[in-house]
Formats: structure tokens, C-alpha cells, sequence
């Protein structure tokens, strides 16, 4: 099946400047839920990342253990902890998201899979899926049924082996991520150099990016990015198109300055700014 490809002329056609009347409430509240005991960096990671690509509101759901440090590290985000310190067990909030992201750093302890698989029973916002989150469903497959139509699932190379089982070629793993995808009715980031989005029959290309993502928190980024397009009215698909366009780019920008080798996940944030202005000089 041949292939769409992300170029910046696709892009403009789903990009949105703001309003120049816009405010906070119009531009949309994402709920981040994860992180766990040594891995809370991933939440501060895709807080930032969804602030900086323009949400309106960015609330994160942690483990005790990490309320001072989203606090400290990402001051624009609001922060709700589970009643356990070290892994979330029951995840509770009290406002409406539009938008909700869960499984950075989140860990696949028992009662973390029992809390995931609650809040799976009961949610029905736009939903992102990364990291634990999908590390979980391959464990527990009759769970996809739970899932919101167009439900975004952004796997890496042994998350999605674990998804859909090993592939023996490319043309043979596409052909089975798009068999997943109508199955279930989801989309499917397949992280890789290029990235691919797939939606049932359709199949995206992304042109940006390159070996500087290749660093530790560089998915949770994108996972920030994407929830904060969904937030913001973005349809799924559009929103992982443009997320996944505009997380590249970060790194096109950025490592011109740092070199692939001293790019970090930290970096994609700060360079966000300039992705988006790249994008308003037509």
C-alpha cells in the first residue's frame, strides 16, 4: 500500500494559527496521567511539551513521589497525585479533560495494571496510549475493546512487536499494523526513522527528523505534543500527523546548533517555538 507523504504543503492544511482572541479555556486542558518512582522526568518531559505546543491548560496525574518535581520542573502544568508514593494505583480527577495521554514512566505493577484497566472502563475523552499503557494492553488484549474509536497508540519497535507479534519483513509488519488498525478501530504511530502513521487502509510518511531523536524521553515528547493537538480540536488523525511532522522538526532545528549527538528529549521543548514559526513563514 503506497504511502502519503508528510510534507510541509500537507502540513498548512491542518496547521491552525491561534485566534489572536483566544484565551486558556478555548485553547483546551490535557490530562497527562503516569510516571512512577525513578521515572516522574517522563511526565515533566510531555507536560512541557504539551504546554509548549499550545494547550491551554496541562494537568498532570503522578505518584506522590513526583508532586514537587512537576511542580518545580514544569510550573505552568497543575498536578494530581495518587494517594500511593511510588506507582499509581487509582487514578481520580475532577474536571472535564479534552484530551488525555497515560503510560509514561507509568511501570506495569499489578495495581497500576488494575488502575489503568478502571480508567479504561470509564473514560470516553480522546485517548493516547504510550509506553506502560501499551506494554499493558499486550499483556491484556481483550482490553483494546474498551478503547475510544481512533483511540492513538504511539509504539516503538518492541512495543509493537509485543502488540501485534514479529513481522519477518517490513511490507509483512505494515500489512499487520493495518490489519490492528481496522480490527480495533485505532491509530497507530509506529515510531522509527521515518515515522509512520497508519489508519485503517491509510498510511503517512513523516519527512522531518533525524538521529538526534534517538535519546531517552524523546517519545514522551511526542506524546505531550500530540495530546496538546487532541486538547486543542485537532482530530486524532490530524493530530498525530502534525505532531509527529512538528516533533521532527525540533530536531532538524535544534540539532543544527547541538550536533545529534548532544540533543536531548529536553530539547524538543525549546525548540518548539521555532518549529512553529517555521510553520507561519509560508
Amino acid at each position: 500500500m503506497q504511502a502519503s507523504i508528510i510534507k510541509k504543503d500537507e502540513i498548512l492544511k491542518i496547521y491552525k494559527s491561534l485566534n489572536p482572541e483566544t484565551h486558556k479555556n478555548n485553547q483546551g486542558h490535557a490530562l497527562l496521567i503516569g510516571g512512577s518512582y525513578g521515572k516522574i522526568g517522563s511526565i515533566v518531559l510531555a507536560s512541557r511539551a504539551c504546554l509548549k505546543s499550545g494547550c491551554g491548560l496541562v494537568t498532570s496525574f503522578v505518584p506522590k513521589c513526583g508532586y514537587q518535581i512537576v511542580q518545580i520542573s514544569s510550573p505552568e502544568a497543575m498536578v494530581l497525585t495518587d494517594k500511593r508514593n511510588k506507582k499509581i494505583t487509582n487514578v481520580k480527577f475532577d474536571f472535564i479533560p479534552n484530551s488525555i495521554a497515560i503510560g509514561m514512566g507509568m511501570g506495569q505493577k499489578k495495581a497500576t495494571q488494575k488502575a489503568f484497566l478502571k480508567f479504561l472502563e470509564k473514560n470516553t475523552k480522546p485517548l493516547l496510549i504510550d509506553a506502560d499503557g501499551l506494554n499493558i494492553l499486550a499483556k491484556n488484549k481483550k482490553w483494546l475493546s474498551l478503547l475510544p474509536p481512533k483511540t492513538i497508540l504511539t509504539p516503538h519497535k518492541k512495543e509493537l512487536e509485543r502488540l501485534i507479534g514479529l513481522w519477518n519483513s517490513e511490507e509483512e509488519k505494515l500489512e499487520m499494523v493495518h490489519n490492528f488498525s481496522i480490527e480495533n478501530d485505532l491509530i497507530i504511530v509506529v515510531k522509527g526513522a521515518p515515522t509512520q502513521i497508519i489508519y485503517k487502509e491509510k498510511c503517512y510518511k513523516n519527512t522531518t527528523g533525524n538521529p538526534a531523536l534517538a535519546t531517552a524521553g524523546s517519545g514522551d515528547s511526542l506524546a505531550g505534543i500530540i495530546t496538546s493537538f487532541l486538547a486543542q480540536g485537532y482530530k486524532p488523525l490530524e493530530a498525530s500527523i502534525l505532531g509527529v511532522y512538528i516533533h521532527g522538526l525540533t530536531a532538524d532545528i535544534g540539532a543544527l546548533l547541538t550536533g545529534f549527538e548532544s540533543f536531548v528529549a529536553s530539547d524538543i521543548a525549546e525548540n518548539l517555538g521555532k518549529a512553529f514559526l517555521s510553520l507561519q513563514n509560508k
